[in-house]
């Protein structure tokens, strides 16, 4: 090729028609002679200027070939010759355009055949004509020659397929790929064997007369082989350029995001939606397909999830979602939530699921988990640590985030946090006070009256029922000799759903102290808990000298280790502590009981429990899941104030209990 481009897209089109047209089988040849092949649906769309221009320009090559293939093929000259013959004609051209040229002269030639066969029944000059070429003899000996029609038609067919993927090399994205991708290199050196090969098989079809069967199967075999294997190159090619362009979106949407904007409306597009022409949404209210627009200027709550979200956590979310709703603020600050679902490989199961969760929504949702690009869950991973729990990055009227996940205030503090920035859960964070409402509000109304009552409150927690009996038996025991209003709630564990229901059966049965018998509470509150610590890590809060902060790390680091209980008079929190010292200290009563009477019930229980607690030295120990989000790189022990060693861990948990082989 000497460079020069022609489009031959649409001379393909009007051949591929041509043929479309003229292969028919040997039951519609045995009708031709009594009814005119129409086709009412025709609609000729190749009759534009540029094209004809382009036609002319191309016909006399067109007819030479056309020509060369009547006098040699039908003249019995070596079919290589032949080839070699029509690519020296087309020498000049692009790959793609030698093959279309000599498909055109096939079709010239082919097409003018069928076309008297369809018509010689009902037009006396086509009935002259067709005498002349001997139609009517190969229509009578149509059924014998079914075996060559059927094979010249399967190689018409993958002529047409080769012809077309050559045209797709050509067309590849040079912006995305060039010659020296090794998948493309590779077919580059393919493609003129293709070309040989098809304007051979061209040859052959021609010369049909005297091409056996055989010969036109074996041809199409060996071009089948040269297709699927410029199929294969073609798909390498495919998935390389989308990789590129993955990377391409990727960083636009990273420099989106540093951007400042009018509105929202570019950045939502991108992350949601590329495609402009697209009604993305589904209105949780009216289920009905809406376009990105319903979300301009507005304050939006992006929800990203897994399919494996929790109906847990979606109602806890409608609550706070509801509530904020009917904030007043809203009319100032209009805000919305838009779920948007992270599936990896959507399944027919995948997809069920997805429906299920989507329609009870009450908020925006994007109507298939598809129109969400890989370079959207890969900016989603990568910039907003999305692992497998549920975010809420919060984008302000502009498409700012103003917070990269507000679940942790709606987990914390509900509806009370709108407007979900970075701001208000600071100015949240001020008004918090290491006391028991933090670890109850929102969650147990008795506990809040027995907190204004200012009765003493023990909050324990664990799956040792052995422990829980001593513990209760004890902690009864003190405060009758010391005479104070003592209540018990008993908050299970964070994980161990089964086992903890089993506790609380026997807690119930036994009557060892109140006790949280819905599930949901007892997730909610260490949910709430875990939330705490996520939320004063993403703030980048000082271990050391924030005393919420390190309480809130005890609390889950007991819970890890096994029993613990916390102590209040009222709100103000006197102990937090391990099972295996509050024990101890209730039971050895006798050993500080006459501290009581000097120091007061509260100082003498503290200073008892911290003399055990110098001649013990518990474990801290903290478990974050590869799918909680942005983990933190390192973490301070909440008793020693040290940097804590960093293990990765397998843990497998069988709330069952398991199963021994016998």
């Amino acid at each position: 090729p000497d460079g020069r481009d022609i489009d031959v897209k649409p001379l393909l089109r009007l051949v591929e028609d041509i043929l479309r047209r003229a292969t028919l089988t040997p039951e519609t040849l045995l009708t031709m002679g009594s009814q005119t092949y129409l086709d009412s649906g025709f609609d000729d769309k190749t009759h534009h200027t540029s094209f004809l221009a382009m036609l002319e320009a191309l016909s006399y090559t067109i007819d030479r070939i056309a020509c060369e293939l009547a006098y040699k093929a039908l003249g019995g000259t070596d079919a290589h010759q032949t080839t070699v013959a029509i690519c020296n004609m087309v020498s000049h051209y692009g790959w793609d355009a030698k093959l279309v040229l000599a498909l055109a002269a096939f079709g010239l030639n082919y097409g003018e055949f069928w076309l008297l066969a369809q018509i010689y029944s009902t037009n006396q000059l086509a009935k002259a004509m067709a005498i002349l070429k001997q139609v009517p003899g190969i229509i009578e000996h149509a059924v014998p020659l079914k075996p060559r029609f059927d094979a010249l038609n399967d190689l018409i067919r993958t002529i047409l397929e080769v012809t077309w993927c050559v045209i797709e090399f050509k067309d590849l994205p040079s912006i995305y790929i060039t010659t020296d991708v090794p998948a493309l290199a590779s077919a580059m050196i393919h493609i003129p064997t293709a070309v040989y090969w098809t304007i051979r098989s061209i040859v052959a079809l021609f010369a049909l007369s005297t091409s056996e069967a055989w010969e036109l199967s074996t041809l199409t075999h060996k071009v089948k082989t040269i297709l699927e294997h410029l199929k294969k190159k073609m798909e390498e090619c495919v998935r390389y350029i989308e990789e590129r362009r993955d990377v391409e979106s990727y960083q636009m949407l990273v420099e989106l995001f540093k951007m400042i904007h009018i509105d929202n409306m570019r950045v939502l597009k991108a992350l949601i939606c590329p495609r402009d022409d697209e009604l993305a949404l589904v209105d949780g209210t009216t289920k009905k397909r809406v376009n990105l627009d319903v979300l301009r200027r507005k304050n939006v709550l992006l929800l990203i999830s897994s399919l494996d979200i929790t109906q847990d956590e979606l109602s806890v979310l409608e609550q706070s979602y509801n509530e904020s709703r009917l904030h007043e603020m809203r009319l100032q600050s209009p805000y919305e939530i838009v779920w948007i679902p992270i599936v990896d490989q959507l399944t027919d199961v995948k997809q069920r699921h997805f429906e299920v969760l989507q329609t009870p929504m009450t908020w925006y949702s994007v109507y298939h988990p598809s129109i969400i690009s890989k370079a959207s869950i890969k900016f989603i991973r990568e910039e907003w640590h999305f692992r497998n729990k549920p975010i809420l990055v919060v984008l302000n009227h502009q498409g700012r985030v103003v917070s990269p996940n507000a679940i942790h205030m709606m987990w914390i503090w509900g509806s009370h946090a709108f407007p979900f920035t970075t701001l208000r859960e600071e100015a949240l964070w001020r008004e918090e006070a290491w006391r028991l409402e933090l670890l109850v509000d929102g969650i147990d109304a008795t506990i809040l009256n027995w907190i204004k009552e200012g009765k003493y409150i023990f909050l324990y927690g664990g799956d040792d029922m052995e422990w829980i009996r001593k513990f209760t038996k004890e902690a009864k025991a003190v405060a009758a000799a010391t005479r104070i209003p003592l209540e018990m709630v008993y908050v299970g564990k964070a994980t161990k759903r089964e086992q903890v229901k089993r506790v609380i059966a026997n807690i119930v049965q036994e009557k060892l102290s109140t006790c949280w018998q819905d599930s949901a509470t007892i997730w909610f509150f260490w949910t709430r808990l875990e939330s705490m610590l996520f939320s004063k890590i993403q703030l980048g809060k000082d271990e050391e000298h924030d005393l919420v902060m390190q309480q809130i790390k005890r609390v889950l680091s007991f819970d890890r280790e096994g029993s613990w209980a916390v102590l209040s008079r009222g709100s103000s929190v006197l102990v937090n502590e391990h099972g295996h010292i509050l024990w101890p200290a209730l039971f050895e009563y006798e050993q500080w009981k006459e501290k009581v009477a000097l120091q007061g019930f509260d100082i003498a229980f503290q200073n008892y429990v911290a003399a055990l607690r110098g001649n013990s030295h518990p474990c801290s120990r903290f478990e974050f899941s590869n799918y909680a989000g942005k983990i933190p790189e390192n973490m301070k022990c909440p008793e020693c104030h040290h940097y804590m060693e960093k293990y990765t861990t397998f843990l497998c948990c069988h709330d069952e209990g398991i199963i021994l082989l016998q």
